[in-house]
């Protein structure tokens, strides 16, 4: 059975090569780089120690460098399983989950129907190209040249002019044996509703549009005349052409990220050229439409994180926001966007024009991730200074995140929601207050819960999680209210009292927030030095003459409430020392991150560069790593089913 180009393509591009090869393979994964699809593996057609087999998804093909073997998805099949060829296309047709074509006469007609369409588009780019370098082309030969349009750059991307005639395409194709049909089959001439066809394109600067194959499948045309209301248009939707399906320029930034780095989206026509001059090969446009779902498909399979870029105006803002809604729910690891916005009023082309390249880049490094883009969107110009306004914001956080299908990626992006909104309105009653510190206040302690609820699976031990972030988010009322991080540190080292003669230099040192708690360490220091410290009887004889049983009383009530058995004096040393080990680690890392947080806010306030927002964002990504990390020890302390030994 013969099969069709396009459905032994379509089949290809909906499966990675290493989703077939892998298996039969293990990957190797010092080599492999799977976030870029590259992938590497001993090989399975000769015996080897060492991984010479190297699949690669941008290309779709295998190679080894041992044995030499090299092919697609078919051939892998065909050598290494000794499948037929039919045989081979069914199994990658199961995987895309597309159903196998009949066997159709009429199908096999239209195949070759297609093929024939593809020599006329090549005619009528030839025609396009020379009318240029004519006495007709004259005119766009000095808008390209204005433009700063190099005449190598007009040549590799295949440029031309269609003169402002009903007929002279229509009359040149005719003369090369191309009927009627044809021509409009191919969306090259207007013939509805007309009793004369007649050329499409009339006065426009032509830019052909190739598949991923490099073959010219459609053309947009940009208007010569201001007269005219479009000033682009595009070929119509044809057998070749589905413009949903296609990025501008694919082919060629393809080819150009072997060299490295993450495919750029642009917006327009004259921006992929510009850029590609300016030395960014690897630029895509969409063709005059949002960006689809399909062309999204198209750059992930190029990119992992490809770079979403729009001008710098409110149209180019609102354009974004309608890419990462559209890009949201899609997310999965390894397949995501990164946000780039130009400054006011430019765009690509007019910002390497007049900055050059390096402008351009430095807009590329400070491009934003989809959360942040997200959260800029429901928080800029905000106001959130009543509870039912911040009960707002956290509702449609919520509906946003619930919509990202991938389960894990859509608890991650719950909880980075949630620490954001903690830390903002923290930060926000702080101000209010004339307090420097976040997170005052009690608006986290009923978000745990809510945000945890949006990961889906393995409720219990997010639940827990969620608990506990609520329990270390306690409000520290003038001391009455002690951290509990930090009070299982004191209660663990007055049960366990070995802990503080192991650990002197740090507990010596130990930065409490506390007042209660600073208290109790000062009496345990005390009795270290004064060797009143060898066991916990003589520790807790030594608060009571300090007058601080009190305190020691509610300090114990609140480890054994939080069920953290291993800071109290039944546990096992081995444990007590290992879960105080694990704490100690972690207060201390939130601390020294707590404190450069609030510098780098106070850096960013009084000097709000790009520079220092993204030190911030960096200082805060780390403090909420240690938060997260806090939390679930906490969490699994609590569900773990140990909790009888307190």
């Amino acid at each position: 059975m013969r099969f069709s180009d396009g459905f032994l393509s379509e089949i290809r591009d909906r499966v990675p090569i290493s989703a077939v090869i892998g298996q039969r393979v293990t990957w190797d994964r010092k080599k492999t780089n799977a976030s870029r699809g590259d992938y590497w593996a001993c090989c399975p057609f000769h015996g080897e120690k060492s991984p010479s087999f190297h699949c690669e998804d941008r290309k779709g093909r295998y190679h080894c460098f041992g044995c030499g073997v090299t092919g697609d998805h078919f051939r892998f099949l065909t050598d290494l399983d000794g499948m037929s060829f039919p045989e081979a296309v069914e199994r990658i047709a199961e995987m895309a989950g597309v159903p196998m074509p009949a066997r159709d006469a009429q199908e096999e007609r239209r195949e070759r129907e297609r093929a024939s369409l593809t020599d006329v588009m090549e005619l009528a780019t030839k025609f396009f190209e020379d009318r240029l370098q004519s006495a007709d082309g004259a005119k766009a030969r000095a808008y390209l040249r204005d433009r700063g349009l190099t005449p190598a750059t007009q040549q590799s991307f295949r440029l031309g002019y269609a003169p402002d005639s009903r007929n002279a395409l229509k009359e040149f194709l005719a003369a090369k044996g191309i009927e009627k049909v044809q021509m409009e089959a191919c969306g090259l001439t207007v013939f509805e509703d007309v009793p004369v066809s007649y050329d499409r394109f009339r006065d426009r600067i032509m830019f052909p549009i190739p598949d991923s194959r490099g073959r010219i499948i459609a053309f947009g045309g940009r208007a010569m005349s201001a007269e005219i209301s479009a000033k682009y248009l595009n070929s119509p939707e044809t057998e070749l052409f589905h413009k949903g399906n296609v990025l501008y320029n694919f082919a060629r930034a393809r080819k150009a990220l072997q060299k490295g780095g993450a495919v750029i989206a642009v917006e327009g026509y004259m921006d992929v050229i510009a850029l590609a001059q300016a030395g960014f090969e690897n630029a895509v446009a969409p063709l005059g439409t949002a960006l689809t779902e399909n062309q999204l498909e198209l750059l992930w399979r190029m990119s992992g994180e490809p770079v979403l870029c729009f001008d710098g105006d409110k149209a180019g803002l609102k354009a974004a926001y309608r890419a990462a809604d559209m890009v949201l729910p899609l997310v999965a690891p390894g397949h995501t966007a990164r946000f780039a916005l130009l400054p006011e009023g430019k765009d690509p082309d007019d910002l390497v024009k007049a900055e050059g390249p390096e402008a351009f880049r430095a807009v590329l490094e400070v491009a934003r991730p989809l959360a942040d883009l997200i959260w800029m969107r429901e928080t800029q110009g905000g106001v959130f200074d009543t509870p039912e306004r911040r009960a707002e914001l956290e509702k449609t956080l919520r509906e946003l995140t619930s919509r990202i299908k991938d389960e894990s990626v859509r608890f991650h992006y719950s909880q980075e929601m949630r620490d954001r909104v903690q830390s903002f309105f923290g930060g926000q009653r702080g101000r209010q207050q004339g307090q420097g510190e976040r997170g005052k206040g009690s608006f986290g302690k009923g978000g745990g819960g809510q945000w945890s609820k949006g990961g889906g699976g393995q409720a219990a031990g997010r639940l827990a999680v969620s608990e506990s972030l609520q329990r270390s988010a306690m409000v520290k009322r003038a001391g009455t209210i002690m951290p509990l991080r930090e009070t299982c540190l004191v209660v663990a080292l007055a049960n366990h009292p070995i802990l503080i003669d192991e650990n002197f230099d740090h507990v010596e040192r130990l930065d409490l927030s506390s007042g209660e708690l600073r208290q109790l360490h000062s009496v345990l220091i005390d009795a270290m030095a004064h060797h009143e410290a060898d066991n916990r009887d003589e520790v807790v004889g030594a608060i009571g003459r300090a007058g601080c049983i009190e305190i020691w009383e509610r300090a114990v009530a609140l480890v054994r409430k939080a069920r953290q058995w291993t800071a109290l004096e039944d546990a096992a040393i081995e444990d007590a020392r290992d879960a105080f080990a694990q704490a100690l680690h972690l207060h201390r890392s939130a601390r020294t991150l707590h404190k450069e947080l609030k510098q780098a806010e106070a850096a960013l306030a009084t000097d709000p560069t790009d520079e220092n927002y993204r030190h911030l964002v960096e200082i805060q990504a780390q403090f909420h790593d240690v938060q997260a990390t806090e939390a679930l020890i906490e969490g699994f302390g609590v569900s773990s089913g140990r909790t009888g030994r307190n």
